[in-house]
């Protein structure tokens, strides 16, 4: 398998994915480790994501994923814009959060606590998989995921991301550099939706991005969510060996564990 010398700017397939039924078990000898984490900041998250990358290049008998929230910000992937924020003159709220424009597949996303996070740092070689199975397989576990939720409408994913009745409630962008996937999604579980009126997440949408519980019309539990995430994605990949942490030294001071991010959660009419 010939190796990409430079990230590759995509979300999935352009061809609208459903779910179907479960995959025979595949299994692999890669120990994963799963990085269970609070509100970080973006460019923290950033730093480990990097980290993690250049461990699992040198050494592909190991893969990671990380789970976490983001305190406010805004990052831009390849197809996003200054012209896909939306703000005016008088709206000051959305011009004190940070901009962060990464090299990712995708446009813009906002980030609040209340969303999810996912990255998967995985050796796509190891794994027997292309860029193209693995977006189509990260496409179907959200899908899947949905499903645990009882939605009140049906659920899709396509070249944005997660849609549900036809809304964005998760948006995908990965980078693949020397066969080894960074980013992967971030998913609306339970975040203030004021603020998206803000940013167009995709080039071509124009409607807002909703989220799990404004689907579900009911309460959604953030720790819920996490725990079938992984359990979806352990069985999608095949991983068996799993080690959790949640406090890794490299994170010790910037991580906000749940009470803070209740707090943070609390103070979203405005950000300072």
């Amino acid at each position: 398998m010939d190796s990409p010398t430079t990230p590759i700017a995509m979300f999935l397939s352009p061809v609208t994915m459903t779910r179907h039924p479960a995959r025979p078990e595949e299994v692999n000898d890669l120990s994963l480790r799963v990085y269970m984490l609070g509100v970080v900041d973006f460019e923290t998250a950033l730093r480990l994501q990097r980290r993690l990358h250049f461990e699992i290049c040198e050494n592909r008998t190991q893969a990671a994923l990380m789970l976490c929230e983001h305190a406010p910000a805004i990052s831009v992937g390849r197809q996003g814009s200054h012209a896909h924020i939306r703000w005016t003159g008088d709206e000051v709220v959305p011009r004190r959060l940070p901009v962060r424009w990464v090299n990712r597949g995708g446009g813009c996303v906002l980030h609040l606590p209340g969303q999810l996070a996912v990255y998967p740092i995985l050796p796509l070689d190891r794994l027997g998989l292309n860029v193209a199975d693995y977006l189509r397989r990260l496409g179907e576990l959200f899908l899947d995921l949905t499903a645990d939720f009882s939605l009140r409408a049906p659920a899709h994913a396509d070249d944005a991301g997660l849609r549900v009745g036809g809304r964005l409630v998760g948006a995908f962008g990965v980078s693949v550099r020397d066969w080894v996937t960074s980013f992967g999604a971030y998913l609306n579980v339970q975040p203030p939706l004021d603020l998206y009126r803000f940013v167009q997440t995709t080039p071509a949408g124009r409607e807002p991005m909703s989220s799990l519980e404004c689907e579900r019309r009911g309460p959604v539990r953030p720790a819920m969510v996490r725990q079938r995430l992984l359990e979806h994605f352990q069985a999608s990949f095949g991983f068996t060996s799993v080690a959790l942490f949640t406090n890794p030294p490299a994170l010790a001071e910037n991580v906000r564990r749940p009470a803070a991010r209740a707090a943070v959660r609390g103070a979203s009419a405005g950000y300072a």
